[in-house]
């Protein structure tokens, strides 16, 4: 089945425009400058960015003149399909910024109550596990040395590690298995 002639408008205004002839923008522009702006207007539901989607558009009709193939369809279906085209690509684009972005800020809420439940263990667990874990991390001793620093003998030393290293530990577990609300995945 043959494809119509597109009306001969349409092609005198795409050689028009590949001419470089700013009259015919004005002319295309008043005459679908409402259509464009009212199709990504509804995708959108922004009137900036449907404002935004119209100057793309018709600046991209400039640009690109030759993209519009008169047998494919007319000159107002194809800036209709141009405009319904941007305006998705512009809204998935929003969707996934804010989708990653709310991405980030659970994942900063996760590391502070993570932080804030760690804190609240290491002041809260009893002193000497907590002066044992201060000597290894803070200030590098090993089981042995610690030991030594403490007064204890070295398994003393290596439970009250492990102990304290047991208690630290579960102050990741809750951000791992459950969500922000603290509810069990």
């Amino acid at each position: 089945m043959a494809t119509p002639a597109p009306p001969r408008w349409d092609r005198r205004m795409q050689q028009r425009l590949a001419r470089g002839e700013e009259a015919a923008l004005g002319e295309l522009y008043d005459r679908y400058a409402s259509l464009v702006h009212s199709l990504a207007h509804r995708v959108l539901d922004d009137d900036e960015a449907a404002n935004h989607i119209t100057r793309e558009v018709f600046g991209f009709l400039w640009e690109n003149p030759d993209a519009y193939d008169p047998r494919r369809g007319s000159l107002r279906s194809w800036i209709a399909a141009l405009t319904q085209r941007r305006a998705v690509q512009r809204l998935r684009h929003a969707e996934n910024r804010s989708r990653s972005s709310q991405d980030e800020v659970e994942a900063k809420v996760r590391e502070a109550n993570t932080a804030a439940r760690a804190d609240f263990i290491v002041t809260s667990m009893p002193a000497p596990l907590r002066d044992a874990l201060e000597l290894a991390y803070f200030r590098r001793r090993d089981y042995r040395q610690a030991a030594a620093d403490l007064g204890v003998t070295e398994d003393e030393a290596r439970r009250r590690l492990r102990l304290g290293l047991q208690l630290l530990s579960t102050a990741m577990a809750p951000a791992a298995h459950a969500g922000l609300d603290g509810r069990q995945r």
